[in-house]
Formats: C-alpha cells, sequence, structure tokens
C-alpha cells in the first residue's frame, strides 16, 4: 500500500487546512521544494500535491512553487487542484507530474475525464470529496446533491488509476479516517481506492492495511507527519512494499 505524503499549497506555502476552510489554515514550510526533498529523505515514493488557491478558482495558482515541487526529487509527483481542460492535462505530465488528479470537472465534465484517461492510460486520477456522502466542488466550497458512490461509478468503465476519496468533515481534525465509508467505497468498485481526511495515527493505517484486499491502493497524509504524531519509517513499515 501507498503512503502519499501531502504538500498542499496556498499562496506558495506548504498548508493545512480544517475540513477544507480555507479561512483556517496553518502554514507548515513556506518552501514547498524543500518540503518535497525532506519527504524524499524519509523514504516516500510519491508525493499527492494539491494547488488549495487552484481548486478555488479553477485556474493554476500556485504552478512555480508545483514546478519547483517537481524538480526538488525524484518522488512521483501526483498533482490536483484547478485542473480543468486537457490542454493543462497535458502540459503538467509533460512537466513531470506521474498522475494528473481531477476533481470539479469529473461531475461537471465527465466526458473530459474519459477523454483523458484515453489520451493518458493509468495517469488520470479522480478526486471524489465528500461532505456526509455528497461530492462537494471548487474546492469544496460547494456540495452537489450527487452522492460519491454514483459519482466513483460514472468512472467504472473509463479506465482511471485511482479514486482518492476524501471525507471532508475528517479532514486536518485528526479524528481519525473514515474506515466503514472508504472500505464501502472501495468494495464497490473495480477502480483502487486512495483513501483521504482524518489520517492521525499508526492505528489507522493498521486498520486501512487489514482492507487492502478491498482495493484500497494507498492512503494520504498531511497534519500527522508535518506534527510528528506518525513517523515516517514506522508508517512505511506498516504499509509494506509500494509499488514500483
Amino acid at each position: 500500500m501507498i503512503l502519499f505524503p501531502a504538500i498542499d499549497l496556498k499562496n506558495g506555502a506548504c498548508v493545512r487546512l480544517r475540513q477544507g476552510d480555507m479561512a483556517r489554515v496553518t502554514v507548515f514550510n513556506d518552501d514547498p521544494a524543500a518540503q518535497a526533498r525532506a519527504f524524499e529523505a524519509d523514504g516516500f515514493s510519491w508525493l499527492h500535491v494539491v494547488d488549495l488557491d487552484g481548486a478555488v478558482s479553477g485556474q493554476p495558482r500556485n504552478a512555480a512553487a508545483v514546478t519547483a515541487v517537481i524538480g526538488a526529487s525524484r518522488l512521483k509527483v501526483q498533482l490536483g487542484g484547478g485542473i480543468r481542460d486537457l490542454a493543462r492535462v497535458e502540459r503538467w505530465l509533460a512537466d513531470g507530474v506521474a498522475r494528473v488528479v481531477l476533481g470539479t470537472v469529473a461531475l461537471r465534465e465527465p466526458e473530459l475525464v474519459r477523454e483523458a484517461c484515453r489520451k493518458f492510460p493509468g495517469r488520470i486520477a479522480v478526486a471524489i470529496d465528500a461532505r456526509d456522502g455528497f461530492v462537494a466542488i471548487e474546492g469544496w466550497a460547494a456540495t452537489s446533491e450527487v452522492r460519491a458512490l454514483d459519482l466513483a461509478l460514472r468512472f467504472e468503465d473509463a479506465g482511471v488509476a485511482a479514486i482518492v476519496f476524501t471525507d471532508i468533515n475528517r479532514d486536518g481534525l485528526m479524528s481519525g479516517v473514515n474506515l466503514e465509508a472508504t472500505v464501502d467505497l472501495a468494495f464497490s468498485l473495480k477502480t483502487p481506492v486512495i483513501a483521504s481526511g482524518g489520517v492521525s495515527t499508526l492505528a489507522d493505517l493498521r486498520d486501512l492495511k487489514a482492507h487492502e484486499s478491498a482495493g484500497i491502493l494507498g492512503v494520504i497524509c498531511g497534519r500527522a507527519l508535518y506534527d510528528g504524531r506518525i513517523r515516517p519509517r514506522e508508517a512505511l513499515s506498516i504499509l509494506g512494499r509500494e509499488e514500483a
């Protein structure tokens, strides 16, 4: 199972939000490239990077920071936030991003996701951010009337590499991962699921690892890594060998 350390970018810095609220922000590092190098030194193989400002505006807002992160290490970068057209998808992939994550556009323009999967097989993921079971979009500023599972099922035959599932109510609060919802979603899909939101202890990682066979590909962790509640070596030992 893959452990994805998170670099969330706001105004060029590495931050963490609480429940996706842009006003409830903690800055952990003013130098995203240095943070990427630190995560590489910790033994990780992937990074999960989100342009938070871009997610809200619909346009990349932290491109310079993303480019710096890509060039700072040999880590594979999974990037989301403000990517709303194929030209931007292609540009980021050409610039060294390993996998692009599409969120708002997956709900509003599902055919764009399908076309991206056809053009770039294995390199497109879909982010499904849920608030009380319903899909949130535009950087979590709006909540739709579409259920998370219903949206995921729309892409089962599209060739999506993974569904990144975030429980917004847990995100940034250190209250524990929503194991039941994550496992239920994974069991219902053929597409692998990456868990996100609320991971705060090694016990959360053990619980997810125990359900890996349900189709859980990995887990994203942010605040708990930054504040030391989860130590990289112990976490990687629990989750086992990552994919190449």
